[in-house]
């Protein structure tokens, strides 16, 4: 089970774009590894499709380790580990280690 979901803020860990903050787009689970917006960009060269078009670069974000990404709490403000709580009724929330409430 991973602790990110599609909407969540991270800070970056390592790497070129380490110290800087991004909204998860997509997790892969089984992987280990997120997309975040605007982060991790590689770069594709494309050729030209047709006579008298121009090839060009397209930037796109690549996957990073979840390993690698820490959690923006939404109420305090900063990056936090999280833990679980279990409630009531047996279900599994997530939690911030700083302030400890419910993300």
């Amino acid at each position: 089970m991973t602790f990110l979901r599609k909407g969540d803020m991270v800070k970056i860990l390592v790497g070129k774009d380490r110290a800087k903050t991004g909204k998860v787009i997509f997790v892969k689970a089984d992987s280990g590894k997120a997309t975040v917006e605007g982060r991790n960009l590689a770069v594709r060269h494309e050729r030209p499709k047709r006579a008298g078009q121009k090839g060009q670069k397209i930037q796109f974000p690549r996957p990073v380790a979840i390993s690698n990404l820490m959690l923006i709490c939404p109420h305090c403000k900063k990056p936090s580990r999280v833990g679980q709580h279990l409630d009531a009724e047996g279900r599994k929330s997530r939690i911030c280690k700083n302030c400890g409430k419910q993300i």
